[in-house]
């Protein structure tokens, strides 16, 4: 059975991958509430960041890995692969791949996305990009 909770995060897939930011109007509440340090709230600042996140990584696809509906509440577990290959967040461009996993919560309310929590392997990513050096076991110092 298809929920609207289910529709909405098959929309958040859609314009990850399609890197179409305006198809956060389909599915992020105006006054949407963000969770996300990097990430001020609402549809707009969304739509920004996405704008973004595009551009420093161009050809970014997502795949949903699992997908938990339960009231109002949609998790998602996700992995992003991407070259960053134009600047995100400040960082000039290093031409790396780039593997990020997420795992998303939203609450809905009317039909769409209105609130947002997520927990990014974000230390892993700018390791990967060159932003942090890696940090290594004794492996790594010898």
């Amino acid at each position: 059975m298809t929920t609207p909770g289910h529709q909405l995060a098959d929309l958040f897939v859609e314009m990850t991958n399609t890197h179409n930011p305006d198809l956060v109007d389909r599915f992020v509440a105006e006054d949407y509430l963000n969770h996300n340090d990097f990430v001020a709230d609402g549809r707009e600042a969304n739509r920004q960041f996405w704008t973004v996140f595009f551009a420093g990584l161009p050809d970014v696809s997502v795949t949903r890995e699992d997908l938990v509906v339960s009231g109002d509440r949609v998790v998602g577990r996700h992995i992003y692969r991407g070259t960053h290959t134009g600047d995100l967040m400040g960082i000039p461009a290093s031409g790396r791949p780039v593997e990020m996993r997420s795992i998303d919560i939203w609450r809905v309310q009317d039909g769409m996305f209105v609130e947002h929590w997520d927990e990014l392997n974000l230390m892993q990513m700018f390791q990967q990009i060159g932003a942090l050096p890696s940090l290594g076991g004794a492996e790594a110092q010898a």
